[in-house]
């Protein structure tokens, strides 16, 4: 009796079936205007059915009724889940380490902790996915990912929506210390090391055309960097300042590799050639605080970057305080208060996002057949007093108190 109770219970759960009635829906899609009166049917499967005006509720659905509801929020760039809500050293900050200056080999599903109160209170804000992994502060830092909030441990790597989505580097003051100590040194450590990255897949290569040859022993922190170079990884640089913005440009220039660029305090001075060599941005947050490398940063930054036609989306970044984290759409909120329209400034933290993840057929926007990952709210998304009221990831409600 107990078992058959159990398993009524569990096949209830997972036939759930949602319906989301929003007064506006920002779906994310074509001109990226919002529809009004719209509904949002998700399926069992964690999939979008219909999206529309004029559709009907069938039968059987759970009805949730929001002033605004938009795609679920994607934090282009945190180190959330390697950072926790503590603050302590000893006990939850595993985004950075400093034993050596070049660390590719590092992996964010190795120390991702989805169970950190942190990552439910993003969740609760209606963050629905993050893009993690090692922080900005040595020239390469280790690897990042992409996983959903509401995946409390990754045992397998299909947990994550790309296990490795980029490598990250950091160019600038913050990755200066013993060694590299200067901007000049840096550069030619990173450029050596891909050197032996490249002669590396030349070996690898020779001895899959030749029988008789032997492969080199097999080097994650070099195959890591190959991958790299075979433009199978991007590599995610952290710069700031002027000539560290245009030191990314020129090692993407000489070794070929998809560049994203992140932080970009003081892109402004370089967008004609930013645009011109056609890589992304993910804008440092608007309201991080203007000293050091970030000194000259500037809260237009995103609407510059707009105007120009240059690809971008908002993060949360790094901050060495509780709770160690911002909040991605409150950042995106203040750019919209200095020049991005409304519609591009909720996209820069869904659909862009997903765009420059390689995701945008799976998450990022409100159409047929995505993943059902939905944030739901009281009002404006961009207004500092709305509440998130509930938020869904994969068709099923993760939280329905409002905050």
């Amino acid at each position: 009796m107990i078992k058959s109770l159990f398993f009524l219970l569990t096949a209830t759960a997972a036939s759930a079936q949602i319906a989301v009635k929003a007064d506006l829906l920002f779906p994310m899609t074509g001109d990226l205007k919002p529809i009004k009166n719209a509904i949002v049917l998700c399926g069992p499967d964690g999939k979008i059915q219909a999206v529309g005006s004029n559709l009907k509720i069938p039968d059987g659905y759970q009805t949730i009724t929001a002033k605004v509801a938009t795609p679920g929020i994607i934090d282009a760039h945190t180190t959330v889940g390697l950072s926790g809500i503590l603050n302590s050293p000893q006990h939850d900050q595993e985004q950075l380490d400093k034993s050596a200056p070049i660390q590719p080999e590092l992996r964010a599903i190795d120390a991702y902790n989805g169970r950190d109160p942190l990552v439910k209170w993003i969740r609760g804000l209606g963050v629905t996915t993050l893009h993690t992994g090692h922080s900005p502060g040595t020239l390469i830092s280790g690897q990042l990912m992409v996983v959903k909030t509401n995946v409390p441990s990754i045992t397998s790597i299909k947990d994550t929506l790309a296990p490795t989505s980029a490598v990250a580097a950091t160019l600038g003051k913050g990755a200066l210390s013993k060694s590299p100590g200067t901007r000049s040194k840096a550069i030619a450590l990173l450029r050596a090391e891909f050197l032996k990255a490249r002669t590396h897949a030349t070996k690898i290569a020779k001895a899959n055309d030749d029988p008789e040859k032997d492969a080199p022993p097999r080097n994650i922190k070099l195959q890591t960097l190959v991958d790299v170079l075979n433009k199978k990884t991007p590599l995610l640089i952290n710069a700031h300042r002027h000539q560290d913005i245009a030191a990314a440009l020129r090692l993407r220039e000489e070794f070929g590799f998809d560049l994203i660029l992140d932080g970009a305090s003081e892109a402004y001075l370089l967008l004609n050639e930013i645009k011109a060599a056609g890589i992304a941005v993910i804008v440092h947050p608007t309201m991080a605080r203007p000293y050091g490398d970030l000194e000259n940063m500037t809260f237009t930054l995103a609407a510059q970057l707009y105007k120009k036609g240059i690809p971008f989306a908002f993060q949360s970044g790094y901050e060495k305080y509780v709770p160690k984290t911002r909040v991605v759409h409150f950042e995106a909120a203040l750019a919209a208060a200095y020049g991005l329209p409304q519609e591009i400034a909720l996209a820069a933290c869904t659909l862009y996002p997903a765009q420059i993840l390689g995701l945008s057929q799976k998450i990022g926007s409100l159409q047929k057949g995505h993943d059902a990952d939905l944030a739901l709210f009281d009002g404006d998304p961009l207004e500092t007093t709305t509440h998130t009221t509930h938020v869904i990831i994969d068709g099923k409600v993760v939280s329905s108190s409002a905050k």
